[in-house]
């Protein structure tokens, strides 16, 4: 068995479910600002109350398996993404206590304050994980030792913020049709016309980073050349997008929501196809780049991984397909809500 591919496969997987779960929570943070009457700006916290610390879990499992799966990928992303993850730190942080602190008083200058930190925090969150993902695709400077050599202003070019913008644009859709989900009457209604014009947006970013992409990383597409049958993923990923403003027109929620996530998750795919097998891709030197197969663990220690993961990521679905199951239907608001 390829461990090493089988590996790469399991921390995309783990990265995708945090990418769907909490996209949509730092979506509903972006939109925050979007509505004023308190009740209202409740119905969103409430929206998400229930389950954002679990969909974060995703992400600490993700940069766990990355750890003990690949460490040299892990120790060169965490240094060199050094400043950008810590403030990806705060922004997450912010908006955690935020969830929890807005509502515990009544005052409306705390509660703005909490509200400016939520959506500031989330949005600068989602920016951040795109930028990231940006630079990963396009590739940043390596040494012969796999370690960064370049600066934290070098991670901001013109690329990558496009990447950042269109995730933003991304998880503002899919927080948009969560919330429609979850939500009645004329709050959904008035949400209902948000969602075709972050459609648009979405499909707008989307198709400028498919031009960049295209035009300046073609290594990212040469798999799809090489195997045709891959494009049946891009195929897919039309057909999601397509099918969202039909399933709102329809009000059938929970198949909108469904085919948000199915488009983040084929996103994903894409970004995971068009780099293997590189995790970390080295520009200018291409021959520093960090693979699954240089940068991995030994074999014996991906062997035990897969025990414990075997194990281990049953019982997180098991509790993620609970949770969302026990707080099924929509919000409602009470005075022990948040």
């Amino acid at each position: 068995m390829d461990y090493n591919l089988l590996w790469y496969i399991l921390v995309g997987v783990l990265f995708t479910g945090y990418a769907i779960l909490d996209g949509f929570d730092l979506g509903v943070g972006a939109l925050l600002p979007w509505v004023k009457d308190d009740h209202d700006r409740r119905v969103f916290y409430n929206a998400i109350g229930p389950v954002w610390d679990g969909n974060e879990v995703w992400l600490v499992t993700g940069g766990g398996a990355l750890f003990a799966a690949f460490p040299v990928v892990y120790a060169t992303v965490f240094s060199g993404f050094y400043l950008a993850f810590v403030l990806l730190l705060f922004a997450l942080i912010f908006r955690a206590v935020a969830i929890e602190f807005r509502s515990k008083e009544p005052w409306i200058w705390w509660r703005r304050g909490w509200d400016v930190g939520f959506s500031a925090g989330s949005t600068t969150a989602a920016l951040l994980i795109g930028v990231a993902m940006g630079n990963v695709v396009w590739g940043i400077p390596l040494d012969a030792r796999g370690e960064f050599a370049g600066t934290f202003l070098g991670l901001l070019h013109p690329y990558a913020l496009l990447m950042g913008v269109m995730t933003v644009a991304l998880f503002m859709m899919h927080g948009a049709i969560y919330l429609h989900m979850k939500t009645e009457g004329a709050l959904q209604n008035r949400i209902r016309g948000w969602i075709n014009p972050l459609i648009i947006a979405f499909i707008i970013c989307f198709a400028l980073v498919s031009m960049a992409t295209l035009l300046y990383v073609p290594r990212m597409v040469a798999i799809l050349r090489a195997q045709p049958a891959l494009f049946g993923v891009v195929v897919l990923l039309v057909l999601a997008v397509a099918n969202l403003p039909r399933e709102i027109h329809r009000n059938r929620d929970t198949a909108a929501f469904v085919s948000s996530c199915a488009t983040m998750g084929l996103l994903m795919a894409l970004f995971g196809l068009g780099m293997f097998p590189h995790m970390v891709y080295s520009d200018p030197e291409p021959a520093h780049s960090l693979t699954a197969y240089n940068a991995s663990s030994t074999r014996k220690t991906l062997e035990i991984m897969t025990l414990i993961a075997a194990i281990g990521v049953p019982i997180v679905l098991a509790y993620t397909a609970s949770v969302y199951y026990i707080f099924r239907g929509k919000v409602k608001v009470g005075k022990d809500s948040y």
